[in-house]
């Protein structure tokens, strides 16, 4: 019995790959794309980058905000007048640093340890993250709005506690320059340390587990494994917090907006952007200075991460 071993009927069985047929767009895909793609650009250039370059030109200008025709060149006259003759813009530098360190150091690693102690799998874990991430669901000004209820000099909660609601010694805390900065500081920690909790939370999800295994097996203790194995692996989580942290102390407004119009021991940058941009004071001119400052600080951590990110993305 013999075996055919004609090419020709091998190959009468292959069967040949279908050519694979590229889907055109039809019109109506290109007017639904478009539409998506053009209106959030619109809205993005109208809302955000034109007047970003109307403040950019306007801090080289002097004007009085009500007829175009009396916009005349400065210099740089309106940078020097903030760096050197106005008075709250040191402290305010000050303040927007101090806001920065304590969010740094006291808001982030309590958003750190309530992740840590989440993680653990105990009871009702769901209504403590809850709890805790429920400040940040509410916008800054309404947290202002409830911390005022907490510190008030006559009827607060925080003098009732202790002992000092309606007697001369009780503190006014949103009054008393010495220590309002403080009261909007721990107020802030609030709203803070609970949305710093939620990405750590999600970094902790997605460590490998064979890591915890691998150094259980080495006889590190929890401590080491979260410090010398967890903590590391989770960089990609740490460089974005460390950029919402900067970028938080930078745009703080709300609270101390609501406090007292960022006045009297609370100035910060952009408090003083909008007191210069609005009202019957406004300087157009300085209002745009200080707001192209803060631009350009702003910035900073934003080029860090965007570099950071598509660092990653070319060494993958």
């Amino acid at each position: 019995m013999s075996v055919s071993t004609n090419p020709s009927a091998r190959g009468r069985k292959a069967v040949a790959a279908p050519a694979r047929r590229v889907r055109r767009l039809s019109r109506r895909d290109k007017v639904v794309l478009g539409m998506m793609v053009g209106i959030p650009t619109l809205i993005q250039l109208v809302l955000v980058w034109i007047p970003t370059l109307m403040s950019v030109g306007l801090s080289f200008a002097r004007w009085n905000g009500l007829e175009l025709t009396d916009i005349k060149p400065a210099g740089a006259e309106n940078y020097q007048f903030v760096a050197h003759d106005y008075p709250p813009f040191w402290p305010a530098v000050q303040h927007n640093v101090l806001w920065l360190a304590f969010l740094a150091l006291v808001a982030t690693p309590l958003g750190l340890l309530l992740a840590v102690l989440l993680d653990q799998n105990i009871r009702g874990t769901r209504i403590y993250q809850s709890i805790f991430f429920a400040p940040v669901m509410l916008s800054l000004a309404l947290i202002g709005i409830i911390w005022q209820l907490f510190y008030n000099r006559d009827s607060g909660l925080l003098n009732f506690l202790l002992g000092t609601a309606g007697t001369p010694q009780a503190v006014d805390w949103f009054g008393d320059s010495g220590v309002n900065i403080w009261a909007a500081l721990f107020a802030a920690t609030w709203r803070h340390a609970g949305y710093v909790m939620i990405l750590y939370l999600a970094g902790l999800k997605g460590v490998d587990p064979t890591l915890r295994e691998a150094a259980q097996i080495d006889g590190a203790s929890a401590t080491q494994t979260f410090f010398r194995v967890i903590f590391p692996a989770m960089r990609p989580v740490n460089v974005i917090i460390i950029v919402i942290t900067v970028i938080e102390s930078l745009r703080a407004f709300d609270i101390v907006y609501v406090i007292n119009r960022g006045t009297n021991g609370l100035e910060l940058i952009s408090a003083l952007v909008i007191q210069n941009l609005v009202g019957e004071g406004q300087v157009i001119g300085i209002g745009s200075a200080l707001a192209v400052i803060l631009l350009v600080i702003s910035l900073i951590p934003i080029t860090f991460y965007l570099s950071r990110a598509f660092g990653k993305d070319k060494e993958a």
